[in-house]
């Protein structure tokens, strides 16, 4: 007797043909397409969230270019079960009916640096092909050496549509489904499914099995069923596609806009419905600096004061915390003149390239310095009051050449009566 297999794991796809919601990657003429038409599997990092298909696709790749496939956890494997991957993947390679190795990592950024670093001459000299799955961003989570031997490919959260196409399959599969008729559960209920599966697949078809065993073993598809499973109350939360920057670009703009109410809304529904409160005070953070500015310096320190104190107390006694803030950004004065002048600049260095230091500004620590002129005519602050008026400090392309413009707002406009008095 074959020990019992969840639905999620019988309708794992069986080939690249039956993934859905990745057509941006699998699709005629689309990037991974392209590659495995030509028979080529680069090293890959697969970036998504949970249930999207990362672990399936590796499996099938390696399927469909006739490799050994290795696969490893992150978070249980350790130098041990590297060396044994690598030991195998060389053996693989040895004699007539050589192979090449997929090794694939979940949560591979969970490795620590050794880890990845220890990777990376056998992903050079091709020993093994990497594919890497992870929900963190890449950019931020892996070294950039082994990032630099990687091609990112994002998968997607998959739509409800898609979902619900899976759950019907699912239902109706008389080999690896649930061998029901398709009206077995009422069209609704999928779509209350595929909804709170949130863009997962492993949830939505582990949801299903449940439900379809609640009904059947209740004898009814009364909606009470369902609402005794859900829940009454449903808030959709789509935590990394467009649901999830929909709502932190309405949080932004409300504190941009000073209205605090919308701030605490949308905060509050970004809270509820599972965001993480460390990424919301790292936001709240950002909207500090960038658009309250030099208006409220108080403000950046409040912000970061807030998020410590999140990180300390955690959900949900430092939840408070966070919420005076996005009120506390919205009623401030709001200013993003330095934001603006420092993106001004960055384009000027970038049009302009290494200036030279004007001479009078550069250090003398020895003789054939002061020889050259290096600090000749400067003139020191403090001996004229403070301020050496006229005192150029820009190199010579860019003299006179004003980026802040302080505004009128809170203390920026004390700011801006200091420099209207410097410049003057």
């Amino acid at each position: 007797m074959s020990l019992y297999q969840p639905l999620a794991e019988r309708m794992r796809p069986q080939l690249l043909t039956e993934v859905l919601g990745q057509e941006h990657l699998l699709a005629v003429g689309a990037p991974l397409q392209v590659l495995l038409a030509r028979g080529q599997c680069p090293s890959l990092v697969f970036w998504g969230t949970a249930g999207v298909g990362k672990t399936t696709l590796a499996r099938l790749i390696a399927q469909y270019v006739d490799a050994h496939f290795i696969a490893l956890s992150a978070v249980l494997a350790g130098v041990k079960d590297l060396r044994e991957a690598i030991a195998q993947a060389q053996q693989q390679a040895r004699g007539l009916l050589a192979k090449r190795t997929i090794l694939f990592v979940d949560e591979i950024h969970r490795f620590n640096k050794s880890q990845q670093d220890a990777l990376l001459p056998y992903v050079e000299d091709g020993t093994i092909t990497l594919i890497g799955a992870t929900t963190e961003n890449p950019s931020f989570e892996l070294n950039a050496a082994l990032l630099s031997r990687l091609r990112v490919m994002v998968l997607k959260p998959l739509s409800e549509d898609v979902l619900l196409q899976l759950l019907s399959r699912a239902l109706s599969n008389n080999e690896r489904g649930l061998a029901a008729a398709i009206d077995a559960l009422p069209a609704h209920w999928l779509q209350r499914l595929a909804q709170a599966a949130d863009g997962d697949a492993r949830k939505a078809l582990v949801l299903l099995e449940t439900v379809y065993e609640l009904a059947r073993a209740e004898g009814t598809t009364d909606d009470a069923v369902l609402v005794k499973f859900l829940g009454k109350g449903f808030r959709r939360f789509d935590k990394q596609g467009e649901q999830f920057y929909d709502q932190i670009s309405a949080l932004h703009k409300s504190v941009r806009g000073s209205n605090p109410d919308a701030a605490l809304y949308w905060f509050t529904r970004m809270l509820d419905g599972g965001a993480d409160g460390a990424y919301l005070g790292r936001r709240l953070l950002r909207m500090a600096i960038e658009d309250v500015g030099l208006a409220d310096p108080r403000a950046q320190q409040i912000a970061l004061e807030a998020w410590q104190s999140y990180e300390r107390l955690g959900s949900p006694e430092g939840d408070l915390a966070l919420a005076n803030v996005a009120v506390y950004l919205a009623c401030c004065s709001k200013s993003n003149a330095v934001y603006s002048a420092f993106k001004q600049v960055k384009q000027v260095i970038e049009q302009t390239g290494s200036l030279d230091v004007p001479l009078h500004l550069r250090n003398a620590p020895t003789k054939l310095m002061k020889e050259l002129g290096y600090g000749a005519g400067y003139r020191y602050d403090h001996d004229e009051g403070g301020h050496a008026k006229g005192q150029q400090f820009l190199p010579d392309r860019l003299k006179n050449t004003l980026f802040y413009e302080p505004t009128n707002n809170g203390l920026e406009a004390k700011i801006a009566e200091r420099l209207r008095g410097l410049r003057g």
